[in-house]
């Protein structure tokens, strides 16, 4: 298996990386891990005629912690995260989600801002970080935007990412003393993509409850109306979830709502348990 032909650019910094992309009309992929790009390219699923590598820019790394959050770079690879990078509660909950990443040899080249920008509907960072109100950080020919991540998810491997913009940060609301997160996957063998996954945020504390199905085959969501039970301090029972569950999946098939359903249920009860 063989790419099709293309122009490489190892951009040099920031800036011309996205001048690189600017100047490509839209046919410019960046490289930065690798691990999702590099196998489409292969395939020929994808052929971009040029590719913008950033693998290299410094500003794009690094772990800050301000105002009430922590900023993560999008060069930041799962592998740094599943050891420790981010410290404390938050630092715990990312760490979990990115041990569960493919295998360790993805997870040491793979990258957080390389998986929101691929936004495959069965990868851990879209259900994850949605369920934890992340922001993502863009940087284009226009300067700086922050996009919320509800906003930034637009559907099986779209974003809101202009194809002249670059992921250069990741913000993820720090959690408070009292803040619990339920985590839940079903895949055919460990490393293979999901195909189930429930992500729930609760915090009794200030009564915030974020529920989030991923795996449905377009983007990650979120259930309102079992966020507001959770909110509540109630966890609705299996066939209230299936309810909520059926529109949002298209008509799934019954072994997908069941695998949802459950997914969903168990990531409720870690919460609501912990708690």
């Amino acid at each position: 298996m063989k790419p099709a032909p293309f122009t490489y650019h190892r951009a040099a910094s920031l800036e011309q990386a996205v001048a690189l992309l600017a100047q490509g009309g839209g046919d410019t992929a960046v490289l930065s891990g690798g691990q999702s790009l590099g196998p489409m390219m292969n395939l020929r699923a994808a052929r971009p005629s040029q590719l913008v590598d950033i693998g290299r820019l410094e500003a794009l790394r690094g772990i800050s912690v301000a105002e009430g959050h922590v900023r993560i770079g999008a060069l930041s690879t799962h592998a740094a995260i599943e050891d420790g990078a981010v410290s404390g509660p938050l630092g715990r909950v990312l760490a979990r989600v990115a041990a569960g990443i493919a295998y360790r040899a993805v997870r040491n080249a793979g990258t957080i801002g390389g998986s929101l920008a691929h936004a495959d509907p069965a990868a851990d960072w879209p259900a994850a970080l949605l369920a934890l109100d992340a922001r993502i950080h863009l940087r284009g020919p226009g300067g700086d935007r922050a996009v919320a991540i509800d906003a930034f998810l637009a559907g099986a491997f779209e974003t809101a990412k202009a194809a002249d913009e670059v992921i250069v940060a990741v913000d993820v609301p720090a959690l408070g003393p009292t803040a619990r997160f339920g985590y839940v996957k079903f895949c055919r063998k460990p490393g293979e993509f999901a195909e189930a996954l429930g992500a729930v945020l609760y915090d009794p504390g200030s009564a915030q409850a974020r529920v989030v199905v991923g795996a449905t085959g377009s983007r990650a969501r979120r259930l309102p109306a079992a966020e507001a039970g959770l909110a509540a301090g109630l966890s609705p029972a299996a066939a209230d979830i299936a309810a909520l569950l059926a529109p949002v999946l298209g008509n799934p098939s019954a072994l997908v709502l069941k695998r949802q359903t459950a997914a969903v249920h168990r990531a409720l009860q870690e919460v609501l348990t912990d708690a």
